[in-house]
């Protein structure tokens, strides 16, 4: 759907009349001034005026110019950005007119085919066969909105994505090949207690911002009073009362993108940034150049010419925290302390060497000298700056330094922070070289910061059960393993999710292509007609008829059942490696991952199923343990954590050293009804017998009993469990 089809205004709410949420008034207006700032994922509660915010954006952006007859809204100025039909035409015969800039809402309902586009069945009929554009075509030079994107089905969040980064949308299917340019600006909501976004599609979002409800009352009534006044509940009229600021912001906006071609970052601040990203561990460039980019636009928003130390400072605050690495091995750096660490540092070395300047009159002499090394540094790394926008965006993590920006959105808007812009505390000048001399304390500051990591872990650690001890497992070496990044080769398939495509005999799934008909099942009526338009056809033949083939999710829960007892202290280290190791493929695949461990006299779910890695990673650092094996209460926990989940297929990895010896009755006994009944579900079983005698224990039992797979400690892979896995999906 089109936000401003008929030119109807698009928020009821005017952009400064939203109340607190700075942050995301901030960001938006960064992506509003950078057209290379090509995405922004705003996070956060429901109910935080987040859909608000971005319709009411629109509102001050300035109209455009556009070939009034393009379906994509070509811009008349602009022949390389043109479609094929625009370039072709002669330029002085082109029709203009302008418009509002587009805010095109994808539907999380929508299909391939609509967002896309396809070959137009109304012409099909009539024996044409023309391209019908889809919502990357009308949302050209606009804002392709996308609310709940985690949400979102993995192949259209490819496809928006692709085509985002590029600006060209190419659609090859029903006979048709055509491009158009797509130059979107996306903006992408969602709530992280519905899912979360994978770490490759985050890293495409330049910026984030994170937003959550007001805490004063006074804010709260405020907002109550602004929502009545927007629904006609009050005699005063929002658009009417805020007009002027409206217009205000619309011409600071203007101003903003019309300086931003002429804002210099130095030389200086592109190394800081550089040395930033590095020391949080962000994957790749994108990082790199979105903030820059970000702190270029936010000097522009200011009024500046030259970017400042605070433009930097803020910049990082959006578009590191969703790129901060994290792993099951490892606690993600810490964002406040970092820019402590980078900005705090260098300026005290500023103001060292002003200090110790002072008395001298070489002072300026010796400034000069270093300014004029720093410019000559400075058009390599414009180089690097000049990138294609596309290149600059969105990783990981949810933001560990957005909490002080998130309680600064409750304070109420006055006349002055009413259009959603944060004032810099210091105009810094970025011409001092004392920041070139601290580069030997930076490595300081990130040992400082990585020793500092993981003391706050016992705050989440699973309290013992009575009769259970807390035991060390030891220091693990974390497994080589690769961290899941946005790069796929060529002609892979997979999204992060096990998908399998295949003809629909029930027409469930997303539509990803069509084929030739064959055999028994539904036909696809409209891949059919253009079928046969595009051999020119005005009927539609036994040859012509299609079938839709569509892409279904299997969801896969995996639960690690692990013996904690006393007698498994020795194969514990290797154990936990193993587990992690195990861990990172299903973090990759998206498939849920729940963690049961039995010690003492019975067992415990520490993790209930999730695909949160970090919050299963935290459990896995300590475990509890007991003196005795309840490997019968592991296994019936595993069989009732499975039942309760809504799973289209199930695994359960089973790491004991098989010594059962709590039980009802016989521990054997119990043991074997156990495995039966994990059995009985259409469960994979793979069983990790960490004894150093197997037939001393049950280990084999549990493996003959569920048809499941025997493998000792040293010879288990991720390959074992991913094998199970496709196994357990591929089972009818």
């Amino acid at each position: 759907m089109v936000a401003n089809a008929g030119g109807k205004k698009l928020s009821s709410l005017p952009f400064p009349a939203i109340v607190g949420q700075a942050e995301l008034k901030r960001v938006l207006l960064a992506v509003a001034a950078d057209d290379g700032l090509d995405g922004a994922l705003i996070v956060g509660e429901k109910g935080t005026a987040k859909s608000t915010a971005v319709r009411a954006l629109v509102d001050l952006l300035p109209e455009q110019r556009v070939v009034a007859d393009c379906p994509y809204g070509c811009s008349p100025d602009e022949p390389e950005l043109q479609c094929v039909d625009c370039r072709e035409r002669d330029p002085d015969e082109l029709p203009v007119e302008t418009r509002p800039v587009p805010l095109v809402t994808l539907p999380l309902g929508a299909t391939r085919d609509r967002v896309v586009g396809t070959l137009s069945v109304e012409d099909a009929l009539a024996g044409e066969a023309d391209f019908d554009p889809g919502l990357l075509a009308r949302a050209n030079r606009g804002i392709l909105y996308v609310d709940e994107v985690n949400l979102l089905d993995d192949h259209l969040v490819d496809v928006v994505l692709d085509a985002a980064a590029s600006g060209v949308n190419t659609v090859e299917r029903d006979g048709i090949s055509v491009s158009h340019p797509a130059n979107v600006t996306l903006v992408g909501t969602m709530n992280p207690e519905e899912g979360d976004l994978r770490p490759q599609l985050r890293d495409r979002f330049a910026l984030q911002a994170t937003v959550e409800g007001c805490r004063e009352i006074d804010d709260r009534v405020e907002i109550i009073d602004r929502a009545l006044e927007a629904d006609g509940g009050s005699a005063s009229d929002p658009r009417t009362e805020y007009a002027d600021k409206v217009e205000t912001l619309r011409d600071e906006l203007a101003a903003a993108r019309d300086r931003l071609s002429t804002v210099t970052l130095p030389a200086e601040f592109k190394e800081r940034i550089a040395r930033l990203c590095l020391e949080a561990g962000v994957d790749g460039h994108r990082g790199d150049v979105a903030t820059a980019r970000t702190a270029v636009a936010l000097a522009a928003l200011e009024g500046r010419e030259t970017v400042v130390e605070s433009d930097v400072r803020e910049a990082a605050t959006y578009t590191l925290p969703h790129r901060l690495r994290s792993t099951p091995f490892e606690d993600e750096p810490d964002l406040d302390d970092l820019l402590e660490d980078r900005f705090d540092e260098e300026s005290s070395g500023e103001e060292e060497g002003e200090g110790e300047g002072e008395d001298g009159g070489d002072r300026d002499d010796a400034g000069e000298s270093d300014g004029d090394e720093a410019s000559e540094d400075e058009p390599a790394a414009d180089s690097s700056d000049g990138d294609r926008p596309g290149d600059s965006d969105r990783t990981e993590g949810e933001s560990s330094g957005d909490d002080d920006s998130s309680e600064g959105s409750s304070e109420p808007d006055g006349d002055d922070a009413g259009d959603g812009t944060r004032p810099v505390s210091a105009d810094q000048s970025p011409t001092d070289p004392g920041d070139e001399r601290s580069d030997d304390g930076s490595s300081e500051g990130e040992s400082e910061s990585a020793g500092s990591s993981g003391d706050g872990d016992d705050e989440t650690a699973q309290p013992l059960v009575p009769g259970q001890q807390r035991a060390e497992i030891g220091e693990a070496a974390a497994p080589d393993l690769e961290t899941p990044t946005a790069d796929r080769g060529e002609g892979a398939t997979a999204t992060g999710t096990r998908a399998r495509t295949t003809p629909s005999t029930d027409n469930r799934g997303a539509r990803v292509r069509t084929e030739p008909a064959s055999g028994e099942g539904p036909i696809d009526a409209a891949a059919s007609i253009r079928s046969a338009a595009a051999r020119g056809e005005s009927r539609v033949q036994e040859r012509d008829l299609c079938r839709s083939v569509r892409s279904g999710e299997t969801s896969v829960t995996i639960v690690f059942a692990v013996d904690a007892s006393a007698s498994m202290r020795p194969a514990m280290r290797t154990a936990k490696g193993v587990v992690l190791e195990l861990l990172r493929d299903s973090y990759e695949h998206r498939d849920r991952v729940a963690f049961v461990a039995f010690a003492g006299e019975d067992a415990d779910v520490l993790l209930p199923p999730t695909d949160s890695v970090s919050l299963a990673a935290r459990h896995l650092k300590d475990l509890p343990s007991g003196d005795r094996t309840p490997l019968p209460a592991g296994l019936e926990t595993s069989r009732r954590v499975l039942e309760r989940a809504d799973t289209d297929a199930s695994v359960v990895v089973l790491v004991t050293d098989g010594r059962a010896n709590v039980a009802d009755g016989s521990p054997t006994d119990a043991t074997r009804t156990a495995a039966r009944a994990l059995a009985s579900d259409d469960t994979r079983v793979v069983v990790v017998d960490a004894g150093d005698d197997s037939r001393a224990g049950l280990s084999e039992l549990v493996a003959g009993e569920t048809d499941g797979e025997l493998v000792d400690l040293a010879s288990l892979s991720a390959d074992t469990v991913r094998a199970a896995a496709e196994s357990a999906v591929d089972e009818p």
